[in-house]
């Protein structure tokens, strides 16, 4: 990456570079560091950027949100323009494809809340790291929404039941459960120990290894690639729905759930 790249400054996420290290953090406190369009396109750019050289990206976000999920708050004003849904997931899938697949060994970094399209975020990463006290949660059905595109990095890392499991109930998983069901590979109190003792042992690691172990790792488990097709199409059949809109236009506006009353 040259120098340009290593200097340049986004909106929605901050980066820096320690040689061969990119930590890549997700920053939009004023929106409970939730998914926009912005968001994506700027973390794309800089996956793509890491490619010749980098051989470590630790993905954070703050310290009382990882990732929040979709970014309820834009659809609502995007609904109440037009009463429709434009949003396209391809870019979205395509990103947690960059973090599965690319020529990196990719860290998630895990503190605070973790929910719905946040879990896509570290679902795809190839090592999860998260302090104790971090949460992790899918609560798309609530809102009569589907985890389409988390779910084939999902069942990928920790199984068809566990994942079934999480999206039917919508409640919040511990860190150590999260751990016990294989969404986790490590967890600690000071989360930023267990980073940096994981770091000392990557950073051995040469950047071809690392490449063609990536390719190889992902020709044996696609899961995520054969499924990209049906997943795009069934997050926007669920996006594009008048009623689902409708709920989360009312959620963020009064803050009830669908199931409570006018």
């Amino acid at each position: 990456m040259d120098i340009l790249e290593k200097t340049k400054t986004y909106d929605t996420i901050r980066v820096r570079f320690e040689e061969d290290i990119c930590y890549l953090q997700m920053h939009r406190p004023e929106a409970n560091n939730t998914v926009n369009a912005r968001l994506i396109d700027e973390c794309t750019q800089v996956l793509r950027a890491c490619e010749p050289s980098t051989k470590i990206v630790v993905l954070e976000g703050l310290p009382d949100v990882f990732c929040f999920g979709a970014d309820f708050q834009g659809i609502q004003e995007g609904y109440d323009r037009e009463h429709k849904n434009e949003q396209d997931p391809t870019p979205l899938y395509n990103l947690w494809l960059q973090l599965a697949c690319g020529p990196f060994v990719t860290i998630a970094h895990v503190r605070g809340k973790t929910n719905a399209g946040g879990i896509g975020f570290v679902a795809a990463c190839d090592v999860v790291l998260c302090e104790e006290k971090a949460v992790f949660s899918l609560s798309e059905l609530l809102f009569g929404l589907i985890p389409a595109c988390v779910l084939p990095f999902l069942i990928r890392r920790m199984g068809f039941s566990k994942a079934h499991y999480l999206t039917l109930m919508t409640q919040p998983i511990s860190a150590k459960q999260a751990q016990s069901w294989g969404l986790v590979d490590a967890c600690e109190e000071k989360s930023e120990n267990l980073l940096r003792k994981h770091l000392l042992r990557l950073r051995r690691l040469s950047k071809p290894g690392i490449s063609r172990y990536k390719s190889y790792m992902n020709f044996l488990n696609d899961f995520f690639l054969t499924s990209r097709s049906k997943a795009i199409e069934m997050n926007r059949e669920v996006f594009s729905d008048p009623h689902n809109l409708e709920m989360i236009s009312r959620y963020v506006k009064t803050g009830k759930f669908p199931w409570d009353g006018d």
